[in-house]
């Protein structure tokens, strides 16, 4: 996600609609196990800080004047390190102690589909 696309107002929106969903699914999941909370807490988490992180570097970024021809390249070496971040925080995520798969993995991908239908959602309805 681009925030040269999008205005700060609409990034903090998805973010905000990100979280959420974190927290209905880890909700959902407590219904079954406190275990399967704490793994879809886990796992949302893990698709969603490299987001925060993300746009924070290109809000900073974007006060900035850039340089001609550093634009695709800042965007392309924030997209490689938010996806490193993922890796390293499912990994992390996975590494607790009793963690559970399913719900770990179903609210990551969760976060991510949310990244992606969100702005089509919001856009309509602006």
């Amino acid at each position: 996600m681009s925030v040269s696309l999008y205005s700060a107002k609409f990034a903090r929106t998805l973010l905000l609609i990100q979280l959420v969903t974190i927290v209905v699914i880890g909700a959902l999941f407590s219904l079954k196990d406190v275990t399967w909370a704490v793994s879809a807490f886990a796992g949302g988490l893990a698709a969603w800080l490299p987001n925060v992180l993300f746009m924070i570097l290109a809000w900073r970024l974007g006060r900035q004047t850039p340089a001609n021809g550093r634009v695709a390249w800042s965007f392309a070496l924030g997209e490689v390190l938010k996806v490193l971040t993922t890796i390293i925080f499912l990994i992390v995520a996975l590494r607790l102690r009793d963690a559970v798969f399913i719900p770990l993995a179903l609210t990551g991908l969760s976060v991510l589909v949310v990244q992606i239908l969100a702005p089509a959602v919001i856009n309509n309805k602006g």
